[in-house]
């Protein structure tokens, strides 16, 4: 069962600035080796995981700005000055509605000797923002910080591991009541409503749901619809939840009333498929090889042309983060990645099958998060 909230682990605000200060420094050291002066951060996933701030500012300019030798210090509305101190940060520079922040930020700069050095700004800045740095610091060298930012958020610890588990529970459990609900009748956007409820239901934040039924399961980012299932559907739902600020993210996949033997294939080869990318997933294997490991076997029993995307992606704060599991990326798995496997195939104008775990990388393979798919594709 999904732990209550009293049985999740309480942190002081001392402890959270002490990890917070092990994030920011670690992002110095990165910074250091780079030869980057600067990141200028906004995103609060990102803000919250470095420093336990983590509000946004939506149309306003705000910088979380980290400097190599550790310093930090925080531009913001002032309407968030107080949060950020109380957060523990202790450089907030505020500045109220009508007054310009980006004066505010040249003086830190100058302060850090940095105005005309080299600044890695976060991926979600808005592009005027962006824009509006550059004409103030029109000397300063600029880039995007993610690939700094990415390093450290990929290396999850055991309590950031943990509520990946926990997640993954949640879902796992809601997946067990979904199977035996699912009837013909039933809309697409029925089932995810009643999917959203599930989750709630248990304490986590439902984040998304693609219900995808028959010939729409072909369609791997499927837009739920009215469509109702009839006996004979494929229906595949890829869904999931936030846990305390930690994703979740499983597809299962049933047939409605009776499956034909090729649609039994069709998910077992898929089945092999995910296997294979499990048992490839160790730490220092390469995402291109475990891509691979998933795609020969789809490709050795004939559809190849119909597995159409990368196999996993990693997940933690984000639903969405590195590493990618992609023919493209060539960096070695590291211990704390976490990831789905996730591969599919999809025939157009007739059935789609994705299964989709969270893993982690092990020593000698990877370890599944979520409890186990079915073997044999599930008749309900």
């Amino acid at each position: 069962m999904v732990p209550a909230d009293s049985e999740l682990r309480r942190v002081s605000y001392t402890e959270i600035r002490m990890l917070t200060q092990t994030r920011t420094d670690r992002l110095a050291s990165a910074l250091t080796a780079a030869k980057v002066d600067v990141a200028l951060l906004n995103a609060p996933i990102t803000m919250d995981y470095m420093t336990g701030f983590g509000e946004g500012a939506h149309e306003r300019f705000l910088a979380l700005a980290i400097h190599c030798s550790g310093s930090v210090a925080l531009i913001c509305p002032a309407l968030s000055a107080t949060q950020a101190t109380r957060a523990g940060i202790t450089d907030v520079r505020g500045w109220r509605d009508g007054e310009d922040p980006y004066t505010i930020l040249t003086g830190l700069m100058k302060d850090w000797g940095a105005e005309n050095g080299h600044i890695a700004v976060d991926d979600e800045y808005w592009a005027k923002h962006l824009l509006l740095m550059q004409r103030t610091l029109p000397h300063a060298k600029f880039e995007t910080a993610g690939e700094y930012v990415s390093q450290l958020m990929r290396q999850k610890d055991a309590a950031e591991i943990d509520l990946l588990r926990k997640a993954a529970s949640v879902v796992d459990e809601v997946w067990e009541e979904v199977r035996g609900w699912l009837a013909p009748g039933q809309t697409e956007l029925q089932i995810e409503a009643h999917v959203r409820g599930l989750v709630s239901g248990k304490g986590a934040k439902p984040t998304f749901c693609s219900v995808g039924s028959g010939p729409a399961g072909a369609e791997p980012h499927h837009l739920n619809d009215e469509r109702m299932l009839i006996p004979g559907d494929i229906v595949v739902i890829d869904f999931g939840c936030d846990w305390h600020g930690y994703q979740a993210d499983i597809t299962r996949v049933a047939a409605i009333s009776h499956a034909e033997d090729d649609e039994k294939k069709v998910y077992q080869t898929v089945y092999a498929a995910h296997m294979a990318g499990v048992k490839a997933a160790k730490i220092g294997a390469i995402p291109a090889e475990v891509d691979t490991a998933c795609r020969k076997v789809i490709e050795d029993a004939g559809y190849g042309e119909f597995f159409v995307h990368r196999t996993g992606h990693g997940i933690g704060r984000r639903v969405h983060e590195a590493p990618d599991i992609a023919s493209y990326n060539t960096s070695p798995l590291q211990e704390g990645d976490c990831f789905s496997i996730e591969p599919g195939i999809y025939l157009p104008g007739r059935f789609g099958v994705r299964l989709e775990n969270i893993v982690t990388a092990g020593s000698l393979s990877g370890v599944s998060l979520n409890t186990a798919i079915d073997a044999e594709l599930p008749v309900v």
